[in-house]
């Protein structure tokens, strides 16, 4: 398991190394939850709805948070949303997600656990025990180990609640007006919110409570398109249980320098499993990173410290991909391993330099030797090898002069490509200056 250095920051509590990365959006309160951090080791939760089988780097923000957490003594609830997928979280949604059975949904929550387990160390003897009704007091069979994390699925108290004492008991603390203004609502309005996707505020809220109540969870933690969940689960906890000390904090979505969210490649979502998302491309994405984006990458997915950080964004002209070259192995060996952030690094020097060892990492697609048949028109292949998506952008890219074949530049788009051309290693091509693909017939 990764472990944080102790030089990732000068900072003692942990409000201030995460302020000095960049991470921290909006709080409830700035100076009540650095003061709490300061004095005491809290439980904080971050909810992650099981909505795919495998967690995408959007997630990892949060994930690197509850790392931070835990290096500095807190405890980190993992919260997977086995009941709230059930309904479908509305926020920074422009239509409403597909819905799931339980059996999809329990399954996904059970491959976000595996995934969690690289990051946190956690007390796997530690169970929650559910209190009976809506408002009935549940608890712990103990406190959490020391510097562990802990998991509970909130299909454990909503799954089988009862409507109507639900909307007895919690409903009535809820302003339709107040909820109406909330953005994660606002930007749906034009084009519709249904009724059921209008409860889930209602429900992640109730989460924040049942937290607080059962195992004096005091804070939660989420991305900045949670702000209104957050509010209205920090407000329903004070009010039912008469306490002030609960608060919420927001952290900023990973994005872009021009605004879009980063971690979208060519081939969707950049996942962080080797089998949906190669170790290689993976590397590849970072090494890639726009010149103005390596600093807050820097910042938020590598455990440098702010000294080296500084440095290393501060290269200017082509030195910056020395930086790019560090940002790429350091996430790589924190999703993956050193291992193999090792191999993707040496494949990635290999396939720039025209050939030589690594070249085993390259991405790799093996067709049947049938398409080819007794010939196959190069921008057919590379279409069926998933390397352009139409036949029109394969004839651009090679009228471009964007496609190489084997370290040679390609200038006929209607060259035909035969079976014995593949030889015992396969094809390299090279599409513009960054996607490597080699392909191979069984």
């Amino acid at each position: 398991m990764f472990q944080i250095p102790d030089n990732v920051s000068k900072f003692d509590n942990v409000f201030d190394v995460l302020k000095e990365r960049g991470f921290i959006e909006q709080t409830t309160d700035d100076e009540g939850i650095r003061e709490l951090l300061g004095r005491e080791k809290v439980k904080f939760y971050i909810g992650f709805d099981a909505t795919a089988d495998c967690l995408h780097v959007g997630h990892f923000m949060q994930v690197i948070i509850m790392m931070y957490m835990q290096k500095y003594g807190h405890t980190p609830v993992v919260l997977i949303g086995g009941g709230t997928t059930m309904l479908g979280d509305p926020s920074g949604r422009t239509d409403a997600r597909p819905m799931m059975t339980p059996e999809q949904i329990d399954e996904n929550g059970r491959a976000f656990k595996k995934l969690f387990d690289q990051f946190l160390e956690f007390d796997e003897d530690w169970k929650h025990i559910q209190g009976e009704g809506v408002l009935g007091k549940g608890g712990q069979n103990k406190e959490p180990a020391p510097g562990k994390a802990i998991c509970v699925n909130n299909a454990d108290w909503l799954r089988n609640v009862n409507y109507l004492e639900f909307m007895r008991d919690v409903g009535k603390h809820f302003s339709v007006n107040d909820m109406l203004r909330a953005e994660c609502f606002k930007q749906r309005m034009e084009k519709g919110l249904s009724f059921l996707e209008f409860n889930y505020m209602l429900l992640q809220s109730y989460d924040f409570y049942c937290l607080a109540r059962d195992i004096n969870c005091k804070i939660q933690f989420g991305g900045n398109d949670q702000w209104s969940n957050i509010l209205g689960g920090r407000d329903l906890a004070r009010r039912l249980l008469g306490k002030d000390d609960y608060y919420g904090m927001t952290f900023a979505l990973l994005t872009k320098s021009d605004g879009t969210k980063m971690g979208k490649s060519q081939k969707g979502a950049l996942w962080l499993r080797a089998d949906r998302c190669s170790p290689y491309d993976f590397y590849q994405y970072w090494r890639n990173v726009d010149d103005a984006d390596v600093n807050k990458c820097l910042r938020m997915l590598t455990f440098l410290p702010m000294e080296e950080v500084e440095r290393l964004s501060s290269l200017k002209d082509a030195e910056i991909n020395h930086a790019k070259e560090v940002l790429a192995f350091e996430v790589t060996k924190l999703v993956h391993g050193e291992e193999e952030a090792t191999k993707a690094q040496e494949a990635a020097r290999a396939a720039f330099g025209a050939g030589g060892a690594g070249m085993a990492d390259v991405p790799t697609k093996v067709l049947d030797a049938s398409v080819i048949g007794e010939g196959i028109g190069l921008v057919s292949l590379i279409k069926q090898a998933g390397l352009v998506p139409s036949n029109g952008e394969g004839f651009r890219t090679i009228e471009q002069g964007g496609l190489l074949m084997n370290g040679e530049k390609v200038t006929d788009p209607k060259q035909t490509i035969t079976a014995d051309m593949f030889g015992e290693d396969g094809i390299l091509f090279k599409k513009g200056k960054k996607t490597f693909l080699k392909v191979k017939l069984q």
